[in-house]
């Protein structure tokens, strides 16, 4: 039996979902982690990824599971799935912000040792919450909201239930890789202010 109107748009709201913070947002943040460990150059990589190829992505999957509700007679941010995607689109907004925030507005009196700002921290501390939370949120909705909101006429399968197992530990496997290389970026960030330090003492006329 093919799946009905209400499913398939549950199936395409879970596929947005799915790869907009799964993989398109953790492909964000390894051009971030990976990228600035070689070269500067890897803001632009960063945010286009994160903000015009995810954003879309997860304003689409919110539209439709907003939809959904409607057409359920469900009331909205009734259940526990409905509410985490609302707060998974605020954190992702406040992230995208801060982002920008970070890039365009600097506090050099507020540095920490090492440069960065407490700012910086923060941005990296909510991306990976986002991405911790997005993974509970769409094992909660293979296991659980797919069954109740259709009333499991077509069970997810075990093979989407595995795939996300995979994703998951490949996610985190590879950020925990990505750690490995800090203390390469952290001798690049220290030689690169040390090239600028020496650049601004050359502009120092000697009297």
């Amino acid at each position: 039996m093919p799946l009905s109107a209400f499913e398939n748009k549950a199936r395409i709201h879970a596929h947005l979902a799915f790869f907009a913070y799964l993989v398109a947002l953790p492909l964000g943040v390894f051009i971030a982690r990976y990228l600035r460990t070689f070269t500067n150059s890897w803001f632009w990589p960063h945010a286009i990824v994160n903000f015009l190829i995810t954003g879309p992505l997860i304003v689409t999957a919110f539209a439709l599971g907003y939809q959904m509700s409607d057409l359920s007679g469900e009331p909205h941010f009734s259940d526990p799935h409905q509410k985490v995607g609302l707060a998974l689109l605020v954190m992702y907004l406040i992230q995208v912000f801060l982002g920008a925030f970070i890039h365009w507005i600097k506090f050099p009196s507020l540095r920490f040792p090492g440069g960065r700002l407490p700012q910086n921290y923060l941005h990296a501390v909510l991306g990976l919450a986002i991405i911790a939370l997005a993974s509970w949120q769409t094992h909660y909705g293979l296991w659980y909201e797919w069954a109740y909101v259709t009333g499991n006429a077509h069970p997810v399968s075990w093979r989407c239930k595995d795939f996300w197992v995979a994703i998951v530990v490949i996610i985190w496997t590879l950020y925990a890789v990505g750690l490995g290389l800090l203390p390469r970026q952290l001798r690049k960030e220290a030689d690169d202010r040390g090239a600028k330090h020496e650049r601004l003492n050359d502009d120092v006329p000697l009297i």
